[in-house]
């Protein structure tokens, strides 16, 4: 009896510590944006291989992060267009900001490759509110000369899904054009003119490669991956400018962060000769009390480590930016004071 009871107790013992290995490294899961995708899941090969610890994310636009983390079925949402604080407290959310991107007009146009197009503010909202239809308009062609910009009609492609890049793209429009502003606005999901929708980055970066003629806005992630031209934009500054990292991180050098504002930060058309005017920040949004405080600490853990030398050279090889160490060093000293468990205590020490 001894023995069997020895037995027995060793195999308690034995699935205590399976139990234990198991918490440990249970998967975190997420929702939200596409504009990030290709760095969370390249932090998330790199991370598992580290750690052991997956972190599954479902890439369905911001709008469905929303959702989700409010409705409590993920431990993280992902969010391009930042919600405003008084959005935040009243779901118990907090917020802050993983890396820096551009959002990128990206067309189809045979004989116009990539950098070769140049769009002003007015002429990108005349192209998305069906004001111009042509590709030889005579404002592209002012614009373009020494380019032979086809006769053909323009096929406008935009997001079908509540959308950050939306957000980002909207809130730029709204402020470069009062028509827009009026007719349209920003936000996540709007009421488009004209134009056919694709679901998500992913989406409309098939759309616009498949349809002769068209142009459409994504992260500059995807017209690289998938090797669609885009256009030069014209800043504020006058000058026009390419859609890269150093372009993107000049939109971004003048930005104050405020956690007490849940870090909300809207980078579009903003003052400096490289500064890209489509630039934004990509958010993650988290529960202020944790029912389950060892997964909210597996959570934190992971972006901890998205914001390592290791994980900034990731995001940097994907064309994003990431943030400086004064930043995340706000960031953690966010979820220290903001993040807890039920029962009151911080969870990231």
């Amino acid at each position: 009896m001894k023995k069997v009871a020895s037995i027995l107790g060793g195999l308690g013992i034995t699935a205590m510590l399976l139990s234990s290995s198991v918490a440990v490294a249970a998967d975190i899961t997420g929702a939200g944006a596409t504009f990030p995708y290709p760095v969370y899941s390249k932090w998330a090969d790199a991370y598992k291989t580290q750690t052991g610890i997956g972190m599954n994310y479902q890439s369905i636009g911001s709008g469905g992060g929303i959702k989700q983390i409010k409705a409590k079925t993920v431990d993280f949402g992902a969010t391009d267009g930042p919600l405003k604080i008084e959005d935040l407290d009243f779901n118990g959310l907090t917020q802050f900001p993983t890396v820096i991107g551009g959002v990128v007009p990206v067309l189809n146009v045979e004989g116009v490759a990539s950098g070769q197009l140049k769009l002003t503010a007015e002429t990108l909202a005349a192209i998305f509110m069906g004001e111009i239809t042509k590709w030889n308009d005579p404002k592209l062609a002012v614009e373009n000369k020494g380019i032979a910009l086809p006769d053909a009609t323009i096929t406008v492609v935009h997001r079908s899904d509540g959308s950050g890049t939306t957000a980002i793209f909207t809130d730029y429009l709204s402020k470069v054009s009062i028509n827009w502003k009026r007719n349209v606005g920003s936000g996540g999901s709007v009421a488009w003119p004209v134009g056919t929708g694709g679901k998500g980055n992913e989406g409309v970066a098939a759309y616009v490669q498949r349809i002769k003629n068209s142009i459409g806005y994504v992260e500059y992630a995807y017209a690289l991956q998938n090797n669609i031209p885009y256009a030069l934009m014209k800043n504020m500054d006058g000058q026009f400018v390419k859609p890269e990292a150093d372009n993107f991180k000049a939109a971004a050098a003048s930005a104050k962060w405020d956690a007490d504002k849940g870090f909300y930060m809207m980078l579009t058309n903003q003052p400096g000769k490289d500064s890209w005017p489509i630039t934004g920040a990509t958010f993650i949004l988290m529960h202020k009390s944790q029912e389950k405080a060892d997964v909210a600490l597996s959570t934190l853990k992971f972006f901890d480590f998205a914001y390592s030398p290791a994980g900034d050279k990731m995001a940097n090889d994907l064309h994003y930016v990431p943030l400086p160490a004064n930043v995340t060093k706000m960031i953690r000293d966010a979820w220290k004071a903001k993040i807890k468990s039920e029962d009151g205590k911080a969870i990231w020490k």
